[in-house]
C-alpha cells in the first residue's frame, strides 16, 4: 500500500476545489489513486474545517457544512483577500455573505424546516389535496342532483302527476 506525503494529499484536494474543480473519478484516473482514498482525504479536510465541496459546479448546492466553513475561512480577510480568495474559490462575495446571515439566523429563521416537519407539511399539503378534490366531486355530485330534482318538478308540473294510462 503506497505513502502518500501531505503535499501531494493537499494537492490532490485542491483539484476536488472550484474554480476549476474536477470529479473523484477523473482526479483517480489521473493521479492513480483509488476512489474511497480519495473521499478519504476529502472527508477529513472538511472535518477540519476546509471547505471542499461535493458540487463544486454549484456553491448554492454545497452542503451546509461546506458554507459554514468558507464563512470561518473568510472571517479575518480584509476586502482584497476577500476578493482573491473568491476567484480562488469561484465565488461571489454576496453569495458569502448570504451564507453568513443564514448561520447568523441559524434556527431563528422561521421559514426553514426541518427535515421531519418538511415531510409532515408535505403529507398534510397531500391530504388538502386529496380532501378538496373529493369535495369539488361531490359538490358536483350534488349539483347535478339538484338540477335532476327541480327538472323533475318541472316536468310534472308541466305533464301532471305521473297518470297511469
Amino acid at each position: 500500500m503506497p505513502r502518500y506525503t501531505e503535499g501531494f494529499k493537499e494537492q490532490i484536494v485542491q483539484k476536488m476545489m472550484p474554480p476549476n474543480a474536477q470529479s473523484i473519478a477523473q482526479i483517480s484516473r489521473e493521479t492513480g489513486v483509488c476512489v474511497p482514498t480519495l473521499y478519504t482525504w476529502k472527508n477529513r479536510y472538511q472535518n477540519e474545517g476546509r471547505a471542499v465541496p461535493a458540487d463544486p459546479s454549484n456553491p448554492e448546492n454545497w452542503s451546509g457544512q461546506d458554507k459554514l466553513a468558507v464563512v470561518i475561512e473568510i472571517a479575518a480577510l480584509n476586502e482584497q483577500e476577500l476578493s482573491e480568495y473568491c476567484r480562488k474559490k469561484g465565488l461571489y462575495a454576496e453569495q458569502i455573505e448570504r451564507w453568513k446571515e443564514a448561520a447568523i439566523a441559524g434556527n431563528e429563521n422561521p421559514e426553514r424546516l426541518s427535515k421531519t416537519e418538511r415531510r409532515e407539511f408535505q403529507q398534510l399539503k397531500k391530504s388538502t389535496r386529496k380532501t378538496e378534490k373529493d369535495l369539488r366531486r361531490k359538490e358536483k355530485a350534488l349539483a347535478k342532483a339538484a338540477a335532476l330534482l327541480i327538472l323533475e318538478k318541472k316536468a310534472q308540473a308541466f305533464w301532471g302527476a305521473g297518470e297511469a294510462e
